[in-house]
């Protein structure tokens, strides 16, 4: 595996990163996940490669971990990876290879023997478990459910005024097939006693020194135990990338990336409303309808961030390609949202004055990405502004002008390609 590594990466020095690659490497090969050994990396190695994102200080440095191939750089102390967005135009399952990359503290799991994980199941159940991964694998038929993954502050680099936190272009989503264990069953085999209010999910990734909070992050009794919460060993059928949470990981369809333990290791069954600050305090919207607040405004009333709202791109094209005058092209691109399903796809090529309705693409599950198309033909020479947008089963639309919030979470706005005819 080829590796990149610039001097001065953002988030750590030449020398902080290359020690945490070799550490993730060795992690790797020891769980047979590399095909290759990590390359020395010369000290007199070329300039990295950038590519500069469409906002003000959009520069990033792209740069390889293991089992990643050169992925736009956010942090490295702890990993946070964007990928690039024309990945989204190669197919509807984002590779793994390519899939964008998350922590909230750098004390990531980086010596995991798979014979000797175990997750544990306690609190308000019957019998407490401790469960290998091949006993996980016993419990029934494994489920697969293709589903989008995204983060809460996917396309926070976008917000005007800015807002606090990682500034991402669009690229920190993805779309992938998980097979697993539902978690209905694991915890019907532990038995949930009367009285269960919550369930929470603590992984092995951990605050780099003490007094961190730990990343623990909980879900109501009834979602669950929907049957379709999974706890899932495999990625587009193969083991999950180091990095996106191997051995084991939270799978919760239509929810924000938040929710989404990595190295899930312990699940406790509560008999209140987990309070811990990932919960309690990080990771919550605006109480109201549109989870937005006037520009600059706080809320004065907040709940945790919870499903996915509507949103569709245009893949094809990005901004500021040219196209020919006189000739048709056929427009692609993906839609998605928290689990209704996407009812309708529309596309302009006037700015938003007149709109056309896309085809629709085969529908992979209602937490897919879905794709559209729909045809353009630039009848002059000129500048064209292409927008899209996307309606889902229960009438959820996107906003023409962006909604804001102080984290930054939740933007859906019609996006916009400008594209010159010549």
């Amino acid at each position: 595996m080829n590796t990149t590594t610039p001097s001065d990466a953002r988030g750590g020095s030449r020398h902080d990163r290359r020690r945490a690659l070799k550490a993730l490497g060795a992690a790797g090969a020891s769980a047979g996940l590399l095909g290759s050994p990590l390359r020395a990396l010369a000290a007199d190695a070329p300039a990295p490669k950038t590519m500069t994102l469409p906002f003000a200080n959009g520069e990033r440095e792209l740069v390889t971990f293991p089992q990643k191939r050169p992925l736009i750089l956010q942090t490295s102390r702890p990993p946070q990876l964007e990928t690039p967005f024309e990945v989204f135009n190669d197919g509807l399952l984002t590779p793994n290879d390519a899939f964008f990359v998350r922590y909230h503290w750098s004390g990531i799991p980086t010596d995991i023997k798979p014979e000797e994980f175990r997750v544990k199941i306690s609190g308000l159940v019957d019998t407490a478990l401790e469960l290998s991964l091949d006993e996980l694998k016993a419990l029934g038929e494994p489920v697969s459910l293709v589903a989008a993954h995204q983060c809460s502050g996917n396309s926070r680099g976008f917000f005007e005024p800015r807002a606090n936190g990682g500034q991402l272009g669009n690229g920190a989503m993805g779309n992938a097939k998980w097979t697993g264990v539902p978690l209905k069953r694991v915890l019907e085999k532990a038995g949930v006693k009367k009285g269960a209010v919550q369930v929470s999910f603590n992984g092995m990734d951990k605050p780099p020194v003490d007094g961190g909070p730990d990343f623990v992050k909980a879900l109501d009794i009834d979602h669950a135990l929907d049957g379709e919460v999974m706890l899932a060993w495999a990625m587009n059928d193969k083991d999950l990338p180091m990095l996106n949470g191997y051995p084991l990981r939270l799978i919760v369809p239509g929810y924000y990336g938040t929710y989404w333990v990595k190295h899930v290791n312990d699940i406790q069954v509560l008999d209140k409303v987990f309070d811990g600050f990932w919960m309690a305090s990080a990771y919550r919207i605006p109480a109201n309808g549109c989870a937005c607040t006037p520009a600059g405004k706080g809320p004065t009333k907040t709940v945790p961030i919870n499903r996915f709202n509507t949103r569709s791109f245009i893949t094809s094209l990005q901004d500021g390609a040219k196209v020919k005058a006189g000739k048709e092209i056929v427009l692609r691109g993906i839609a998605f949202d928290g689990g209704q399903g996407i009812a309708e796809v529309s596309v302009s090529i006037d700015g938003g004055k007149t709109w056309t309705v896309a085809k629709l693409g085969e529908e992979l599950s209602r937490y897919s990405f879905r794709e559209w198309k729909a045809s353009f033909k630039p009848p002059k020479k000129g500048e064209y502004e292409l927008k899209v947008r996307a309606v889902n089963r229960a009438g959820q639309g996107q906003p023409l002008e962006a909604l804001w919030n102080p984290a930054g979470y939740m933007r859906n706005v019609v996006e916009t390609v400008r594209v010159t005819a010549a």
